[in-house]
């Protein structure tokens, strides 16, 4: 069940409050009933097989933290650990890997919804299990923790202790006005960087892909640039729709993106890109592994592990791994550059890292290397003639068949002047100091942003049609 559909819509219309009144009765028959609507949510989206393997993979880590939280030998408890941690690897390597690292000689066809998130929060949940930061207490509830709606496609990833305190909260299922009407401000915004933003520039960046061999040097950059944020509008935006259904819930979602595209380097990029990943990653086998207790040559080694495993959870390819190996070796550099690199002016420093951030997107987009350095190449040497109208084709169709209806003499404009539009937009959006999730925190109702909000959600409703599904919904 796509977020960005009048299903979604109808069910959170549905379920929200039919949880929240059941609440009011008694809060047990309210967490019942949210428990009911994630398993619909899961059974509508994944099938009955997909919610199965979930299911055995929850009914794992639920005997593995009874035991792990159980005081007992060290050597059994490390026993339990190793073996539910490779349940859930061995589940999402079958499911997601089986294919690549075979050659294509076995592969499932098909995998649960979420898996990967699922499985790396069912490691986080056992880490702190076993570590002692996570103890289970009355009124905590593994099962919403594994399917919790608003979470269980795309993220974020929740660590334990972000999510269980909330459970026996007085907020949750018990949201106030402030509550209700933050919730609907981030759920509109996300559907507007989904629907009017992400999609339209990635139909330039298909376009563009599409007719690699015709891209001048400008149009292979708008192409890279089109993707890098329609990457980040599509991500951004499911984690909006996922904090605001959370909040209309009473639960709040940690902040997973924090105006990224404001970095001053690679360092700072991960630490307000996909945070919870970053955090994940960080926690889960950066300290385990040694972090940079170890020296400096171990401390580059463990970087460029964490960044590998990143590149392989995102997809099982070549391009993948070339691509977290890129950001490896970008981290990498920036600590060896130490303190010289701080002396460059800020301009500079946001230009080279937002520079390399975009030519690193390439690989994540492409279907090979092959083709990644084709588009590098363009980008180089392609020539300064403009890009050709067929890169705009399709960007805002509807509305840019209604501007030139209404004013025939811009009909030949109407598609490059809304491309144009589309660009200042979505950078403007991207590099605004704080992000909607951000705003989140104080928001305060009025009307004319009621009135806005509304015009935005309709827009968006209307543009469903040919909207495409989440892009990080397919790792």
């Amino acid at each position: 069940m796509n977020f960005q559909s009048l299903g979604f819509l109808a069910f959170l219309a549905i379920a929200v409050p039919l949880c929240l009144a059941a609440a009011r009765r008694n809060r047990r028959a309210g967490r019942g009933g949210l428990v009911l609507a994630c398993l619909f949510f899961c059974l509508m989206g994944g099938g009955w097989r997909g919610t199965a393997v979930l299911a055995a993979g929850l009914a794992v880590s639920a005997a593995a933290v009874r035991l792990l939280t159980t005081p007992g030998k060290t050597a059994s408890r490390r026993l339990c650990l190793v073996l539910a941690a490779a349940w859930h690897v061995g589940i999402l390597a079958a499911f997601k890997y089986a294919g690549f690292l075979t050659g294509g000689a076995v592969s499932t066809g098909w995998a649960p919804l979420g898996l990967s998130f699922f499985t790396f929060q069912q490691l986080w949940l056992l880490k702190e299990a076993y570590t002692g930061g996570f103890r289970p207490a009355e009124g905590d509830s593994l099962l919403l923790y594994a399917f919790f709606f608003p979470t269980v496609v795309s993220g974020p990833i929740l660590k334990p202790q972000a999510f269980f305190p909330q459970l026996r909260g007085e907020r949750f299922l018990n949201p106030d006005g402030h509550d209700l009407a933050a919730g609907l401000y981030a759920v509109a915004s996300g559907l507007g960087k989904k629907v009017l933003l992400a999609d339209s520039l990635g139909t330039v960046a298909d376009n563009g892909w599409a007719h690699l061999d015709q891209l001048s040097a400008p149009a292979a950059w708008l192409v890279i640039l089109g993707y890098t944020l329609q990457l980040y509008f599509d991500f951004s935006g499911y984690c909006d729709i996922a904090a605001g259904t959370a909040r209309l819930l009473g639960v709040r979602l940690p902040v997973n993106f924090d105006s990224p595209y404001r970095s001053l380097s690679l360092d700072e990029f991960w630490k307000r890109w996909h945070i919870t990943l970053t955090s994940f990653l960080r926690e889960c086998l950066y300290f385990p592994l040694g972090g940079s207790r170890r020296g400096s040559g171990r401390t580059c080694l463990n970087i460029m592990a964490v960044y590998l495993v990143s590149g392989l959870w995102h997809g099982a390819g070549w391009t993948f791994l070339i691509w977290g190996g890129l950001h490896g070796l970008g981290q990498i550099a920036e600590r060896l550059l130490g303190s010289r690199r701080e002396k460059l002016p800020k301009l500079l420093r946001w230009a080279l890292t937002f520079a390399f951030v975009n030519a690193a997107w390439v690989f994540f987009r492409a279907p090979d290397a092959a083709q990644a350095l084709a588009l590098l190449g363009a980008a180089v040497s392609g020539g300064l003639r403009p890009p050709g109208e067929w890169l705009a084709e399709g960007v805002f169709a509807k509305e840019a068949r209604g501007l030139g209806t209404l004013f025939p003499a811009l009909r030949a404009w109407a598609a490059p002047a809304l491309m144009g539009a589309l660009f200042a937009a979505a950078l403007t959006a991207a590099l605004w100091p704080r992000s909607a999730v951000r705003q989140m925190e104080d928001f305060r109702p009025a009307p004319w942003r009621a009135a806005l909000l509304a015009l935005l959600a309709a827009w968006s409703v209307l543009s469903f049609t040919g909207v495409t599904g989440f892009i990080y919904s397919n790792f």
